[in-house]
């Protein structure tokens, strides 16, 4: 089976589309809160089993991921705060019982808060998989007093019928498909579904967590990424996604590299930072003004 659900197109044959403000290069801040469940085993491991002999609770994985929310969560919080930056919360809505001061710091700051499941755990293991996400819209829109517009599974996990299930429960943009760096149209059984850039390659997990990479790994690749995205840019915009995850990016010896992309990002003319939901408005908008579009 070919891609079933994004019909291909070349980038470089992609309509033009007319830049947010003037400015081609949108920034998207994510950082991913999750909660991660103690009595059962961690969805990502720092330190492995001692003779492969897996044990719950894991202590040692589960507060290294418990050390972002308590202490990154709030370096983020302040960085973000001081630099007039835009961020979306991509959150497990488990987090809202688990850790409330967290959901209320995220209220507090105002960011964007996207569907991320209940738990750090695929729905590809979910007995029902459309009653948990009603679940999960339901419980964040109960406590931000806004239902989610849109969707990253945790892990990027899927089953077949998960776009048709985000796009019947209301959601307008998925983030689960890294195919493209300009939000492109899904199809599913209930009309299109926009399918939103994000990132494996400028996203803290595979790079520290998953690949061990040094430190500057991530401003490295960041530095790159820009000499290519100013070169595009002058065709067509592109989005830079920076998925991060508090206690990966969120540590001493970590956190500095951000605030330097960030601030090398404010001084350029080029560059607009937005939430997700203000890039699907955004696409919407200028995707209907293209003469040469073609119906989603």
């Amino acid at each position: 089976m070919n891609n079933p659900r994004v019909p291909f197109e070349l980038s470089s044959s992609r309509a033009k589309l007319a830049p947010p403000e003037g400015k081609p290069l949108i920034v998207h801040l994510v950082v991913n809160v999750e909660s991660w469940p103690f009595d059962e085993p961690m969805p990502r491991k720092l330190i492995t089993a001692p003779h492969g002999l897996e044990s719950v609770p894991d202590v040692p994985n589960f507060s290294w991921a418990e050390y972002g929310l308590r202490t990154g969560l709030p370096r983020l919080f302040k960085m973000f705060r001081e630099k007039s930056v835009p961020a979306s919360a991509f959150m497990n809505a488990g987090v809202v019982d688990d850790y409330p001061a967290v959901a209320a710091a995220i209220a507090d700051a105002g960011w964007e808060v996207v569907g991320h499941g209940f738990k750090q755990r695929s729905l590809q293991g979910e007995a029902d998989e459309a009653t948990l996400i009603e679940r999960c819209l339901d419980k964040l829109a109960s406590f931000y007093g806004v239902r989610p517009r849109g969707w990253l599974g945790p892990g990027l996990k899927e089953t077949l019928e998960t776009p048709d299930l985000l796009k019947a429960a209301g959601i307008d943009y998925l983030c689960d498909w890294v195919l493209d760096d300009l939000p492109c149209w899904m199809t599913t059984k209930h009309g299109p579904l926009i399918c939103m850039p994000y990132t494996l390659e400028l996203n803290d997990s595979p790079i520290y967590a998953m690949q061990t990479q040094s430190s500057p790994e991530m401003y490295r690749r960041f530095r790159d990424t820009l000499e290519t995205f100013g070169e595009e840019t002058k065709e067509n915009p592109r989005v830079l996604t920076l998925a991060l995850h508090p206690h990966l990016i969120g540590v001493p010896h970590r956190i500095g590299y951000l605030a330097r992309m960030i601030d090398e990002l404010q001084a350029r003319d080029d560059t607009i930072f937005m939430t997700g939901a203000g890039i699907a408005d955004w696409f919407v908008e200028a995707d209907a003004a293209c003469p040469d579009r073609e119906e989603p």
